[in-house]
């Protein structure tokens, strides 16, 4: 009997210059959401990616495919720089220092409110983004706690909590004019979390289960 061999199927990659727009739309995206909020007219984010709409949507059928995949990108880009944080090999916590100050700029603390209860937080690609975010930056906190320079009786929600207040503009004022109290706040947050500890913090560490829960 002769063995069928299977037909390879030719895989159809995205143009390059598809690729450009998509990531365009996203980068477009992310910046009017921050700025405007979700509710933001597709044919304006069309308009300031230089595309036209029928391009947004090819790209995204709905509004929140959009909001998801910049969320997603987002979180990419936080975990992206706590993999520098931890191919670095010096002070370990400098390296948390950068990672902190990166992530903000991200302005995740700005979108994150957008995944309201009709969005599908619980979709792969989120849930995915999410994991990996979470394990690196919990990795990157673990090697300034064995080195001995961040204090113990911090968790991972703790970072993840203040990082999102310090980053998100006070109500009121304008995200943009806000921004350049954000990094100085934040180094504020990490003086304290140098050890030793100078304090004794009130209740018990914040983890990601906690967060979860809240």
């Amino acid at each position: 009997m002769q063995t069928a061999i299977p037909v390879q199927r030719k895989v159809t990659r995205p143009r390059a210059d598809a690729l450009r727009n998509r990531e365009r739309i996203v980068t477009a995206a992310r910046e009017m959401f921050v700025e405007h909020g979700p509710d933001v007219p597709l044919d304006e984010i069309a308009r300031r990616a230089g595309v036209g709409n029928a391009t947004v949507y090819r790209n995204f059928p709905d509004r929140e495919a959009l909001v998801r995949e910049v969320v997603c990108s987002v979180m990419d880009r936080t975990a992206a720089a706590g993999e520098t944080a931890l191919a670095e090999n010096g002070d370990a916590f400098a390296a948390l220092e950068r990672f902190v100050h990166t992530a903000a700029d991200e302005r995740i603390s700005a979108l994150c409110p957008m995944i309201s209860s009709t969005f599908d937080q619980h979709h792969p690609d989120l849930e995915a983004a999410s994991r990996r975010t979470e394990r690196i930056v919990e990795k990157v906190m673990e090697r300034a706690k064995a080195a001995g320079q961040l204090r113990t009786d911090v968790g991972v929600g703790d970072l993840l909590v203040a990082v999102a207040q310090l980053s998100r503009p006070p109500a009121g004022t304008g995200c943009l004019s806000a921004d350049r109290f954000v990094h100085r706040h934040l180094q504020l947050f990490l003086d304290g979390l140098r050890a030793p500890a100078h304090s004794v913090l009130p209740g018990a560490a914040v983890t990601l289960e906690d967060l979860r829960r809240a």
